[in-house]
């Protein structure tokens, strides 16, 4: 079975998520740019981790 990767469902979102990642990483101190093969798994990943933090807390105001 092949994978599908990381496929864009939504292409309208992907320019927001990518401002809302730059964000993210600008307050975690961390220097994303258009290559981020110089960051270790840590950096990336707590990127990743305080975005979904957020759109978890986000939600949950919202309900």
């Amino acid at each position: 079975m092949a994978s599908r990767g990381n496929r864009v469902v939504v292409p309208e979102a992907k320019e927001g998520l990518n401002r809302f990642k730059m964000e993210t990483a600008r307050e975690l101190g961390v220097q994303f740019s258009d290559y981020n093969g110089n960051l270790t798994s840590r950096e990336c990943g707590s990127v990743g981790g305080a975005m979904v933090k957020k759109m978890v807390e986000e939600y949950e105001r919202n309900l």
